[in-house]
């Protein structure tokens, strides 16, 4: 049976939501505090989930299908370039990783919005700690492997055009 680009975007949707369940779960259920760098991935697979539910609802014809893909595409590769760096924050050697800064709430509620968006970006070095590991892999590496799946669909679904 083949699938159409509506049903792979519906997929790459339903597999955003689990990611967003399995955050909440860490938080609220294994009480894993996120630090900045989690909360950006957070958002960004966010913003991957509704631009993907938004191509399911439209369900575009080949143009549309393509600029879906491409923004599908877009946005998981910046939240594989944040993931990525998270990783890399992680493999520091411990003389290396970057002093822990303020606590979120204080950053929200006492610095510009350009600073925050920065140290959101940037990470410190709460973000280097490792809290949980699957298969040797920590959670900011599972995600980089989740961004990398999903910019493969997305960008697939660029050449899936003919399936109307």
């Amino acid at each position: 049976m083949e699938l159409r680009a509506r049903g792979y975007f519906l997929i790459g949707f339903v597999f955003c939501a689990f990611l967003l369940l399995g955050a909440a779960y860490f938080q609220l259920a294994q009480e894993l505090e996120p630090c900045p760098l989690c909360i950006s991935q957070r958002v960004v697979v966010l913003l991957v989930c509704m631009t993907l539910l938004s191509a399911v609802i439209h369900n575009p014809k080949a143009r549309g299908i393509q600029i879906y893909a491409l923004l599908g595409f877009s946005t998981s590769a910046l939240g594989a370039a944040i993931a990525g760096r998270h990783v890399w924050l992680q493999n520091l050697p411990p003389d290396e990783v970057p002093s822990c800064g303020p606590g979120l709430e204080y950053v929200f509620n006492n610095f510009p919005i350009s600073k925050t968006i920065k140290l959101l970006l940037n990470g410190t070095g709460e973000c280097a700690e490792v809290l949980w590991t699957f298969l040797g892999l920590s959670i900011p590496s599972w995600t980089l492997v989740a961004f990398i799946l999903l910019a493969i669909l997305s960008l697939g679904q660029f050449w899936n055009t003919n399936k109307l």
